[in-house]
Order: structure tokens, then sequence, then C-alpha cells
């Protein structure tokens, strides 16, 4: 099956908000301190914007390889 790059932007998304519900009620029990959830939005953040730049950039980076083979 193959995944898009929208869709995995749609699930990145849907991650990040999932962490930002779960994320407080951990830290305010102690289950999680507060800098390890802030690094984990954090790295989940950069992968949403990788994802998007390669979805704004999707049609040159495919004429690219394209010219290569």
């Amino acid at each position: 099956m193959k995944i898009s790059l929208s869709q995995q932007i749609e699930e990145v998304k849907r991650e990040l908000a999932y962490r930002g519900n779960v994320y407080p009620r951990l830290v305010s029990s102690g289950k999680l301190r507060k800098g390890e959830a802030d690094y984990h939005v954090e790295r989940m953040q950069a992968v949403l914007k990788t994802l998007e730049w390669l979805e704004q950039n999707e049609t040159r980076i495919k004429e690219m390889l394209a010219e290569c083979t």
C-alpha cells in the first residue's frame, strides 16, 4: 500500500495533536518529564517540516531524479 506524502503529513499532525492532549497529563502525573515531552514534540515537528518540504518540492525532486536515470 502506497501512503502519500499528504497522508503522512496528516498522520504526523494527528500524532502531534494526540501528544498535545496526552503529554501534559503524563507530565503532571510524573510519568513523563517535561523536558522529555518537549523533546519528543520537537522531533515530531521536525518530521512534519521535512514532510511538508518534500510535498512542496515533490514535482521538482521527481524531475531531477528522472534526469539521473
